[in-house]
């Protein structure tokens, strides 16, 4: 047989490609079509525009990007689920929603406007030069031009004007927010008596054979939920983690290569007088602003002590004149070049010569300094082991998520094997299909108790296939005893079965109780109730949602209304309302309140308006992105 093989070697691998190769073509391409397709497919269309799946996840990975920068300790796997992934969608679509209006209005900004609030808005403080340009450095070290600035708060400018007719131009009659504050915080004088099933469990009295019953027609209140014991074990970074070492040698080596990472950046205090002059003037125009900054610096030079008051009177930067010319701390990159490297090429309390920029001339004095030391090594000893050994562990993950994978495959019959090569914990706990709130983290896994309740896992008691949860954590778990869904018999749950007969025949003691005492008070106005007293939705009198409501729903034109209120496990209240009283405090009340409410109002007018929008532009999420968030990851 094997000589037929190597005789007609040939012949087989012409035979190989023919079957071969149409099976790639179909199922590779088709393949990498249909990726590419994914990528590209549309979730969500404003105006005719489609929003791709490739660009809704691209926005939201940046979202987590800004949240990890902007809170360096927070685990961010919390802001990768399918819900804020929905969140970032709908911000794509609401955003695209504006656009397309500002454009279909004209909405867009002039230059002089956009200017004019370049100018005027404290937020771009920090971005503008003395003269009131654009900060091209401090773009650039940001990673911006000054065009794609420009466009990006054109577009942001437009975008707002969209709702700035809604938002700024909400009134609401004071009659509106009296109306809405009374059925908020309205305070009724109210008689009560509350007739509770405990005070009546004392007469019930139930019989074997009513016991026998209520269990019987009541199996499904009684019955315990399908549990199964479970071996399992864990494979996730911090265990990996745990197997690698890493010398003292390796972590110097890091920190000598990462020197900029564990140095603080200097930082200098300087002050300076300005004589503007715009580089766009003609030569005599400048050279008569320089010739004043000289004869001010030979001012300085015969008094520097007056380098505060001089910058006050003379200094044409109308940020830091009034503060002596005070620019406080600043890094590099933060300032023009020539000025940057004349403060830092100076020694404090030094005053330098007259440097010139495109704004004019300036005379700088070096006040403070701070940063540009270098942490010790032993002071970031356990950041850096704690870093090489995360970037270890992340490179060797896959070949131990390999191993395990295999490993309880192959030897399906014990976790223990697993546990051994790769120094796991093999844990023990109870698990139910269906887990309480108190469960989380791994035990409360869809894919892990789907898995363990799965025919083959309960029958065969093997391991089940290695489940991976994501972030770098893969489970496997055998199912030692499983316990199907029963209700236990009446013998081993009587007192349960009692107690449940007892509370419901006191409920409908009360309730009759109640109710005859409803009838009483209603044909006799001077029969009392046990209890009276204000009441509102923020004094309850222990009362309860219910009667609170039913007390302030009740119609005030003609007092004294008595009502009846069921709560059925919870037993019965008899309520007469006596009279309306007034609000305390009702005028600081609406003085807090109203702007609030008034707020609230605009907020519902300009959700009203963006869905009026929504359906103008016909915005629309595809079936596909409300697929991609329908279930929840571990």
């Amino acid at each position: 047989m094997f000589d037929f093989f190597r005789s007609h070697k040939r012949l087989l691998q012409f035979i190989l490609v023919v079957l071969i190769v149409p099976s790639f073509v179909f199922f590779g391409v088709q393949g990498y079509s249909r990726f590419s397709d994914e990528s590209f497919a549309p979730v969500a269309e404003v105006a005719g525009r489609n929003i791709t799946r490739n660009e809704w996840e691209q926005a939201h990975q940046r979202s987590i990007e800004n949240f990890r920068r902007q809170m360096p300790g927070v685990d961010v796997k919390l802001f990768d689920t399918p819900q804020m992934k929905r969140q970032t969608l709908d911000a794509m679509v609401r955003e695209q929603v504006l656009l397309a209006t500002a454009v279909a209005d004209h909405l867009t900004p002039s230059d002089e406007r956009l200017a004019r609030l370049f100018r005027a808005d404290p937020q771009f403080a920090g971005l503008r030069n003395a003269d009131g340009s654009i900060n091209r450095d401090l773009l650039t070290a940001q990673g911006m031009t000054s065009e794609g600035f420009e466009q990006q708060l054109r577009t942001e400018l437009a975008m707002r004007q969209v709702f700035g007719g809604v938002e700024g131009t909400a009134v609401v009659p004071k009659a509106t927010v009296r109306t809405s504050m009374d059925a908020l915080m309205q305070r009724r004088q109210v008689q009560w008596q509350r007739f509770a099933p405990a005070d009546f469990a004392a007469r019930v009295q139930p019989a074997d054979a009513d016991l026998e019953a209520f269990h019987r027609d009541h199996a499904s209140r009684f019955l315990v939920p399908e549990t199964a014991d479970i071996e399992y074990a864990v494979l996730d970074l911090d265990t990996v983690k745990r197997s690698i070492s890493v010398s003292e040698d390796d972590l110097r080596r890091h920190y000598d290569a990462n020197a900029s990472r564990y140095t603080q950046a200097e930082e200098r205090r300087a002050s300076h007088i300005l004589i503007a002059s715009d580089s766009a003037q003609a030569a005599g125009e400048r050279q008569k602003a320089r010739a004043r900054a000289e004869a001010l610096l030979e001012d300085l030079r015969r008094a520097p002590a007056r380098f505060a008051e001089i910058a006050r009177k003379e200094s044409q930067d109308p940020g830091s004149a009034p503060q002596g010319g005070d620019l406080d701390y600043f890094s590099r990159g933060a300032m023009v070049k020539p000025f940057e490297e004349a403060v830092f090429a100076m020694n404090v309390g030094e005053i330098s010569p007259v440097v010139e920029t495109d704004f004019g001339y300036h005379i700088i004095r070096l006040d403070a300094l701070r940063g540009g030391q270098k942490r010790p090594f032993d002071s970031v000893k356990a950041e850096i082991e704690a870093e090489v050994r995360t970037q270890l562990a992340q490179g060797r993950f896959a070949e131990a998520a390999e191993q395990f994978t295999n490993t309880v495959f192959e030897q399906s019959d014990s976790l223990q094997p697993a546990a051994d090569k790769l120094k796991l914990q093999i844990q023990r706990a109870t698990v139910s299909r269906t887990p309480g709130p108190e469960v989380s983290g791994v035990l409360a896994a869809p894919r892990l108790l789907e898995a363990v309740f799965s025919d083959d896992a309960v029958r065969e008691r093997r391991n089940t296939q290695a489940i991976d949860l994501g972030s770098s954590r893969l489970v496997s778990a055998r199912v030692v005893k499983h316990m199907p869904s029963r209700t236990p018999p009446l013998a081993d749950i009587r007192d349960q079965v009692r107690a449940a007969v007892v509370a419901e025949r006191a409920a409908v003691l009360a309730r009759q109780d109640g109710e005859a005492r409803l009838a009483a008070v209603k044909a006799d106005a001077n029969l009392q109730l046990a209890q009276a007293g204000p009441v509102s939705r923020a004094q309850a009198q222990s009362l309860g949602v219910k009667v609170v409501d039913a007390v302030l729903q009740a119609p005030a034109d003609k007092l004294p209304v008595v009502l009846g209120v069921d709560l059925g496990a919870a037993g019965y209240v008899v309520a007469r309302v006596v009279e309306v009283l007034p609000r305390e405090g009702a005028e600081q009340a609406d003085a807090i309140v109203a702007p609030q409410f008034t707020q609230a109002w605009a907020a519902a007018e300009s959700q009203a308006y963006y869905e009026t929008l929504k359906r103008r532009m016909k915005a629309e999420i595809k079936p596909l992105a409300t697929a991609s968030t329908a279930s929840s990851t571990p």
